[in-house]
């Protein structure tokens, strides 16, 4: 939340939600949040906590869409959650404010405060909507490889370069990891013991160090 509300200070913050009519919810860990929100469009931040976005099909195939952690978004204009087949599950004790969308974009927002801070709370929320989508993007890419070696290896060269480290943590479980990937656990767990043997990882619980060159 401290980059949404960056150079507001808190009581212009208190004063910004309640216009906003923002709701702030705590979650309890896997509590499944979507029949707290009765707005069709929606946008909702994570204070503190992580939520997982997952889509299940008809025949119980789950795969985990997004994985929301402190700061980051989520809402209705990323994903249709009118269509049954998502959900949304607090994996850990989490906080959540919840902003009714056309509300943001209400243009008579602007002129109702006598301070910046309409301007500024809304040129930190684009900043973060442009991290959503980078960070969307890249999930895309993931995916596109067409084995599980290559997502697995994709997956640790892009985790490596974000924390400038070839020792890279997984923030969720290796069940959640595969479902991430959209790949089979039992097949995942295979693909990693094959790059342990060929000296390309080390596995010691979900910290992962790659034992080869990450080209720039």
């Amino acid at each position: 939340m401290d980059e949404l509300f960056d150079g507001i200070n808190t009581k212009e913050r208190e004063r910004l939600l309640k216009k906003l009519e923002a709701n702030t919810i705590r979650f309890q860990k896997n509590n499944r949040i979507l029949s707290y929100i009765m707005e069709d469009s929606f946008l909702g931040i994570v204070v503190d906590g992580y939520l997982q976005i997952i889509k299940e099909d008809y025949d119980g195939n789950k795969m985990i869409v997004e994985n929301v952690v402190a700061n980051s978004l989520f809402g209705s204009m990323f994903i249709p959650f009118t269509n049954n087949e998502y959900s949304i599950i607090a994996k850990e004790n989490s906080k959540v404010i919840l902003f009714d969308f056309e509300e943001l974009t209400n243009n008579n927002l602007n002129t109702s405060f006598k301070q910046n801070e309409y301007p500024v709370f809304l040129r930190n929320l684009l900043k973060i909507m442009s991290k959503e989508i980078f960070s969307k993007n890249e999930r895309i890419d993931i995916l596109s490889n067409k084995t599980i070696r290559d997502r697995l290896l994709s997956y640790f060269k892009k985790e490596s370069k974000k924390v400038g480290s070839k020792t890279i943590y997984l923030p969720f479980s290796f069940t959640d990891f595969a479902e991430y990937l959209a790949i089979d656990r039992s097949a995942m767990n295979r693909e990693l013991k094959h790059l342990k043997e060929e000296k390309l990882i080390e596995v010691k619980g979900r910290r992962i160090k790659l034992l080869y060159y990450v080209n720039e």
